[in-house]
């Protein structure tokens, strides 16, 4: 009897361990920018008060089972509700960098100007929060180009195997 409640014993510990080992998979998953700081100001190049660029981003520690990866930055200070400034999905999942002023590879969503592609931080007054999310997926996702924030929020749920988020603010 001993024998088999130690054999239970380790089958359970063995599937806890690996269960958390998945589980925390993504713990480590970071979103950075040599432009900015986390919590600090967006400088105005990337902005419509500037060139309206898009800033370089460094990806680290996408899990293993990531099969492709979202981007959402978008703005919840507007005074519409929260605006979406850029949408890309289906970014392979090996990238580590985003250069400055380019569009990672994948599949661009809309934004709330009803564009694809990058929009920049343009505040009508105030100092505005800015948050870059990136979502690490286990699937491709199957959207058309053009799809709404909300549409993606929908097809990914279920399927974030990590999430990191990198925020700025700005002021015109």
């Amino acid at each position: 009897m001993k024998q088999i409640l130690a054999v239970l014993l380790l089958i359970f510990l063995t599937s806890c361990s690996q269960s958390n080992i998945i589980q925390n998979e993504g713990d480590n998953m970071k979103l950075t920018s040599p432009a900015f700081k986390e919590g600090g100001m967006i400088p105005a190049e990337y902005t419509c008060a500037g060139d309206d660029i898009s800033p370089e981003l460094n990806i680290e520690g996408v899990p293993a089972s990531a099969k492709s990866l979202a981007l959402i930055m978008d703005d919840p200070d507007a005074p519409v509700g929260t605006w979406d400034h850029w949408i890309v999905f289906n970014i392979p999942a090996t990238i580590k960098n985003v250069a400055k002023a380019t569009e990672p590879q994948g599949t661009a969503g809309m934004n709330s100007w009803k564009k694809t592609g990058y929009g920049g931080p343009c505040p009508p007054s105030g100092v505005h929060r800015y948050y870059f999310k990136l979502y690490a997926l286990d699937i491709k996702l199957e959207l058309n180009q053009g799809a709404a924030k909300a549409k993606l929020l929908e097809a990914m749920k279920g399927h974030v195997a990590a999430q990191a988020q990198l925020m700025g603010k700005f002021q015109k």
